[in-house]
């Protein structure tokens, strides 16, 4: 379902935000402070604290499924909306954030992972997902070996933009 309710919210620092997920992640306002602390010249007109609030998003830390990227998405794919109050907030200033970024117009962007999916997906069958997955413009980044590699089970994604 579309997220809505946290339009409306007032735009407030990351560790504001941030404070209202702390009982899903308990370590999330340390991890917070790392990436404020890497922000401190951002680029593309953005703050630090929307900056820093696309960098925590896409940051790694264990356990792995412990992370704001899994927790998020996961709230972000549940049919229980309650699930995704608690970031609202940090929706807020992350999509705040995404909105001064520049937009591909058009384009193909890719996106793979090292699992076989073609049960669960169709080919030229349109997909809404409703979670943030980071995709690539380059097909190479893609058959990087820290990413889905040249070998082995794995699906890509070709997502076109009009």
């Amino acid at each position: 379902m579309p997220v809505s309710g946290y339009e409306d919210l007032p735009l407030v620092s990351l560790g504001h935000a941030v404070a209202q997920a702390i009982s899903l992640l308990p370590d999330i306002q340390k991890y917070a402070d790392v990436a404020k602390q890497n922000c401190k010249e951002p680029a593309g007109g953005l703050t630090i604290d929307e900056s820093a609030a696309i960098m925590l998003h896409t940051m790694n830390w264990k356990p792995i499924d412990k992370t704001l990227y899994v927790i998020l998405n996961e709230a972000l794919r549940s049919k229980d909306g309650r699930s995704l109050k608690s970031w609202f907030l940090f929706l807020k200033i992350f999509l705040t954030a995404f909105h001064k970024l520049p937009s591909i117009q058009r384009g193909t962007a890719y996106r793979g992972c090292r699992l076989d999916l073609k049960e669960y997906y169709k080919r030229e069958r349109p997909v809404i997902w409703w979670g943030f997955s980071t995709c690539t413009n380059s097909i190479k980044t893609l058959e990087s070996e820290y990413i889905v590699g040249k070998t082995g089970t794995r699906t890509l994604f070709t997502i076109e933009s009009y």
